[in-house]
């Protein structure tokens, strides 16, 4: 026998070295690709950029389509908006996906069919954040009537609930 065998530095030997250390850089390149986090993005909303060319006042529906593109949704009650929605979405191993940055853009048109309004509103801590605001004119148009009644809740008296029409003496 040679003292090749013996001393473990044989054929058999330098092939089990070689597949120990195939297996622990796999091991290692899987370990890193694991915490490399993977990012998606679903829909589309508009930069900054792009929205710069339409004009507040004078822009429609068909130059804003011809310049941006047509919405992922639209005013469910009325076409009075077009709401243009973008998340981001980040998946860390085996660990859910989960929803790290969501933009909206909401492009408003008055009743002659013009922009009237350009909005972005994004999600920080949950919270939605009014980014920028174009605005041409100041109206209560697409202000929930819920919101007008909380808004008002703070002014109002005692007087305006029970009435201020009691019998004179």
């Amino acid at each position: 026998m040679g003292s090749s065998s013996i001393a473990g530095t044989g054929p058999h030997a330098r092939l089990a070295m070689r597949l120990v250390l195939f297996v622990l850089i796999g091991a290692l390149i899987v370990a890193v690709s694991a915490c490399t986090p993977i990012i998606r993005y679903h829909g589309y909303a508009p930069t900054d950029v792009e929205l710069k060319t339409v004009e507040v006042g004078k822009d429609t529906r068909e130059t804003v389509e011809e310049k941006i593109g047509h919405p992922s949704a639209e005013g469910l009650l009325n076409d009075d908006a077009w709401f243009f929605v973008q998340s981001r979405f980040q998946q860390k191993g085996l660990k859910p996906m989960t929803e790290i940055d969501r933009q909206v853009v909401v492009i408003s048109f008055s009743e002659s069919g013009t922009v009237s309004n350009i909005e972005r509103f994004g999600l920080q801590d949950g919270n939605v954040v009014v980014l920028s605001r174009r605005v041409t004119e100041s109206n209560i148009k697409g202000v929930s009537f819920l919101r007008q009644l909380m808004r008002n809740m703070g002014r109002m008296t005692t007087s305006d609930i029970v009435g201020s029409n009691s019998p004179g003496p």
